[in-house]
Order: structure tokens, then sequence, then C-alpha cells
């Protein structure tokens, strides 16, 4: 049988505000908080604590849906992207610099588009935009 889960899409208006909104649906139960990455997204997603069961089928209910694709747009994007490239030595530069020009030439994801891969990526977990 399918848990229904719900990402409350009105309180999400950049990037820590996703996170939280992430951390109050699937991180109950849990003393600890997911970190702003969209590998540890990826990981908790295979589920084993928090909401999530192992791969038990899950239906992912993300309301106000286009509002959130809106917050977490180019602009957020770019910004996270360019925060990046602030951190010298951290990540591979040449990449982000890709990335930042796909990006302004309109043909790069954004980090609401790569969300949506991620949870593509997890065949137990379906989504229902709202």
């Amino acid at each position: 049988m399918s848990r229904t889960l719900t990402l409350d899409g009105r309180r999400i208006r950049d990037l820590a505000s996703f996170y939280d909104a992430i951390n109050r649906t699937f991180m109950t139960g849990v003393d600890w908080r997911l970190g702003h990455s969209l590998d540890a997204l990826d990981d908790m997603l295979y589920g084993g604590y928090g909401a999530l069961d192992g791969d038990a089928p899950v239906t992912l209910v993300w309301t106000d849906f286009e509002r959130s694709r809106e917050a977490l747009g180019i602009e957020t994007t770019r910004a996270w992207l360019q925060d990046k490239l602030d951190t010298p030595g951290r990540y591979d530069t040449a990449r982000i610099r890709r990335d930042l020009d796909a990006l302004d030439a309109g043909s790069g994801p954004t980090f609401f588009d790569l969300v949506l891969e991620i949870l593509a990526a997890h065949p137990n977990i379906t989504l229902e935009m709202r």
C-alpha cells in the first residue's frame, strides 16, 4: 500500500525554505536534519529512515507546485551556482561555469529541474503536482 506525503510548496521561497519543507515532510521522527545538498536529498529518498521505509511505494503530493518552480528557478539557481564559485577549491569551477553559461543561455536546468530529476530516479516515489 502506498503512503502519501505532502510537500507544502507554499512554504518554499528559496533553497533554505525548500530544505526546511523537505525536512518537515521526510525527516519526521528523526533527531537530525537533511543538509542542503542534492546528493543528500537523493540518498534520503532511497529510504530507511524518517518518513520513508525502504522502497515502499510513496505518493508525494507537492502543493503549490508552480510557485515552487518559480521560487527554485533561474535566479535561485544562479545564486546557488555562484555561491559554489565563491567557494574556491571545493567545487569543479569549470563545470560550475559551464552550468551557469547553460542556465544563462536558457538550456541549463534550474535547481527545481534537478530536484524533479532526482525524484524521477526513484521508481517507488510517485509525484503528484498540485
